[in-house]
């Protein structure tokens, strides 16, 4: 027992000389800094912020989004709707202290001043899609990943040169209108087409979120106005396409006839042109979109930085002699 003790005594002595010694040493101050840098490996959470997710493009987008954020460490929040909603969300990502949004609005516009809130509380900000408006040099955003929908509308442009280089008709169905995807990929077909072969006929936007029965609507009247004079029609989106098709079918008229043109490649467009009804699907992928946005958040979060902004991910040209050459869209 007087061992035990005499034991303790001693430990207890050499403990005490330990912290005296400690107390010796002089005292070393953390480094200051402005910015918290978060360690690499640590969680970040996010929001993707996007329109109606009926839209099957949103709809995959955001599933991808979910099956892709775990490689990337990170969560992410899944938030549809219109306008209002989009401005609610980015509202709800500060008000939760989020580290990221991804976006792709309704009205890329009316959303800045919501952006610009988010980026004053250090929330990154990228925007997927949807391309930041050319007029507006300071647009609140870190980064973009997208197609380039100028550069798509131009190489479908291109193609219908080498298609009709003695000239042809046109008539366009547009997307959303005042939507800056709808905007871009209008502007594009006409930089890549001779404005003196491809005659533009008529355009028209439709009013509401990128409908098909909408488009099949516009393409009516146009079968109506024009009848035989349309060698081509030049349609913003797929499914919209879809609905061209269906009034061209109920018109009486073989759709191989005329010669229809998609934008997005998705499983729909796909299919149209393996059955021959659809020329060209200008295919995006919305897989390297939200890979690109998750890795480009990853380095801002750890602290890195985003040399270019813009980040293009390139379109497919998705023709019948083309199709098998790329993966089939699960959209």
């Amino acid at each position: 027992m007087k061992k035990r003790i005499l034991a303790i005594l001693v430990a207890l002595v050499l403990v005490f000389a330990f912290i005296a010694a400690c107390a010796d040493e002089p005292a070393t101050e953390a480094p200051a800094t402005d910015v918290e840098t978060p360690a690499a490996g640590d969680t970040m959470r996010g929001i993707f912020i996007t329109q109606d997710l009926s839209n099957a493009s949103q709809a995959f987008s955001a599933s991808e989004f979910e099956r892709l954020m775990g490689d990337f460490d990170a969560e992410v929040i899944i938030a549809g709707g219109d306008v209002a909603d989009n401005i609610a969300n980015i509202e709800r990502a500060i008000a939760e202290n989020l580290d990221f949004i991804f976006i792709n609005p309704n009205d890329i516009l009316a959303i800045i001043p919501a952006l610009e809130r988010a980026r004053e509380e250090g929330i990154i900000v990228g925007l997927f899609s949807s391309q930041p408006p050319e007029d507006v040099p300071d647009y609140p955003f870190d980064f973009f990943a997208g197609s380039d929908d100028v550069l798509g509308g131009i190489q479908a442009g291109e193609f219908v040169m080498t298609q009709f280089p003695d000239g042809a008709n046109f008539v366009e169905v547009g997307g959303q209108a005042g939507h800056i995807a709808a905007v871009s990929r209008h502007d594009g077909f006409r930089q890549g087409i001779d404005t003196s072969l491809i005659i533009e006929l008529d355009y028209r936007f439709v009013t509401g979120p990128w409908e098909a029965a909408e488009a099949r609507s516009i393409m009516e009247d146009f079968l109506v106005m024009y009848g035989d004079e349309i060698d081509i029609v030049w349609t913003h989106w797929d499914n919209g396409a879809s609905g061209v098709i269906e009034a061209v079918l109920a018109a009486g008229i073989d759709p191989t006839d005329i010669f229809i043109i998609g934008y997005d490649g998705n499983s729909v467009g796909y299919q149209q042109v393996l059955d021959g009804y659809q020329a060209l699907s200008v295919g995006q992928s919305f897989t390297n979109m939200a890979s690109e946005s998750l890795r480009m958040a990853r380095v801002m979060f750890d602290g890195g930085t985003i040399t270019e902004r813009l980040n293009w991910v390139p379109v497919d040209m998705v023709t019948i002699d083309s199709i098998h050459d790329f993966p089939w869209p699960e959209w």
